[in-house]
């Protein structure tokens, strides 16, 4: 005799957190839209949910205000950077290939990530004050960690932590502006792209060789 097996019951809640994190990025990534042709301060709630295909009230069920959001998205822009530049750091070998890779490395993220670099590179000096200070924090740690593979290298193992942190920032600013010239070139342009890189890794060969003649003072 056949019968027609019990369906396994899901957990409890399952699909409504699924229809909640589908809101919550409808939302994030129509803000990330809205925000390539403008400032967060100009950008208002109800253009975000216009725009998501969701109601004023449903924004509120995932933030409590649009600098709430911009900070989230400050967070999901430098995350996988960070990742992908430490373990660029983190490698031994020959200088000038660390070099190429850095350059390559950002090269790449700024084209899969265009929209969230143009929203760091405007909001970095922007008007929402939030926002402006989770991209500030974000770098400082951001430099922590690069202070902290550089300590692992051989060329600055016995440097002061003072000099670790300094050239550590000399590293993410060169990363930060090397964006901001990728962001910039014409779409589709090779030859932009290649004119900016090969600025960038003479910057990065520069940096490397003051390096190699720095006298750190311990302490």
């Amino acid at each position: 005799m056949s019968h027609t097996p019990t369906p396994t019951p899901h957990p409890a809640g399952t699909s409504r957190a699924a229809q909640k994190e589908q809101s919550r990025r409808a939302l994030l990534d129509a803000a990330l839209l809205l925000l390539d042709h403008q400032n967060l301060s100009s950008l208002g709630v109800r253009e975000v949910t216009r725009a998501a295909g969701l109601s004023p009230a449903g924004f509120y069920r995932h933030f409590r205000d649009l600098d709430e959001l911009g900070v989230t998205l400050v967070t999901e822009s430098l995350g996988s950077l960070h990742l992908m530049i430490e373990k660029v750091l983190a490698e031994q070998g020959e200088p000038e290939r660390l070099i190429e890779r850095t350059v390559a490395v950002i090269a790449r993220h700024v084209r899969e990530h265009r929209a969230h670099i143009r929203f760091l590179a405007r909001e970095r000096h922007g008007g929402v004050q939030p926002v402006r200070a989770a991209i500030a924090a974000e770098f400082a740690a951001f430099t922590e960690q690069t202070a902290a593979a550089l300590s692992l290298q051989e060329e600055s193992a016995d440097w002061s932590a003072a000099d670790l942190s300094m050239l550590a920032a000399l590293y993410v600013e060169h990363l930060v502006g090397t964006a901001a010239a990728f962001l910039e070139a014409p779409a589709g342009s090779r030859a932009a792209e290649q004119r900016i890189a090969a600025r960038a890794r003479d910057q990065l060969r520069l940096i490397s060789i003051g390096r190699r003649h720095w006298t750190s003072a311990k302490g």
